[in-house]
C-alpha cells in the first residue's frame, strides 16, 4: 500500500475510533441510530420509493428513475466492495458492532449508497425537498459508523457512487 494510502487508511480508522458508539451507550442513542441505519436498507429503500407512488404529486416516472438510480448505484457498489475486500471495522479492529453486519465487506457502504440515491433521486423531482432529503441521507452515513459497522471512508466513497451514478440517469 503507497504511503498516501497507508496515512488516509489511518486517519478513516482514526475518525472511527472516535465516533463509534460503544456497546455501553445509552439504549436511545442506539435505538435512534438503528432506526437512522436501516432507512438505508434494501426493504427501506426499496420500500419507501414505491410507497411514494401513494402520494399524489410523485408521478411514477420519477420513482422508476429513482428505483433504477438505485439499482444500478448497488451495482457499483457490490462490484467494488468484491473488488476492494475491505474487511469490516468489527473483524479488523476486533469490535462489537451494534447493528447485524450484512456481510464482510466494509468497503464502499451499501446502506450511504442507497440513502444518498433515495435522496438525489427524489431531490431532483421535488427541489424543495433536496435539503431534509440529502440530510437524512448524510445522517444515515454517519449511523454506520456510529454502530460500528462502516468507517467514515466507506461512507464517502458510497455516497459518491450514489452521486456520480445519479448525473448520467438524471442529468
Amino acid at each position: 500500500m503507497s504511503p498516501f494510502l497507508q496515512r488516509l487508511d489511518a486517519s478513516d480508522r482514526a475518525i472511527f475510533a472516535r465516533l463509534c458508539l460503544t456497546p455501553t451507550c445509552s439504549g436511545v442513542q442506539r435505538v435512534f441510530w438503528s432506526v437512522i441505519t436501516h432507512l438505508g436498507g434494501a426493504r427501506a429503500s426499496i420500500g419507501l420509493t414505491m410507497a411514494a407512488l401513494l402520494l399524489p404529486p410523485v408521478q411514477g416516472h420519477q420513482v422508476w428513475s429513482t428505483l433504477l438510480l438505485l439499482g444500478w448505484s448497488h451495482l457499483a457498489v457490490q462490484l467494488v466492495k468484491r473488488t476492494v475486500g475491505r474487511p469490516r471495522p468489527t473483524e479488523k479492529l476486533a469490535l462489537e458492532s451494534l447493528v447485524q453486519v450484512p456481510d464482510r465487506f466494509s468497503f464502499p457502504s451499501g446502506h450511504s449508497c442507497a440513502a444518498m440515491a433515495v435522496a438525489v433521486g427524489f431531490a431532483s423531482a421535488f427541489p424543495v425537498l433536496a435539503l431534509p432529503l440529502l440530510i437524512l441521507a448524510m445522517l444515515v452515513g454517519f449511523s454506520r459508523v456510529m454502530l460500528g459497522v462502516h468507517y467514515p471512508g466507506d461512507v464517502l466513497v458510497g455516497q459518491l457512487i450514489a452521486l456520480i451514478t445519479a448525473y448520467p440517469l438524471l442529468g
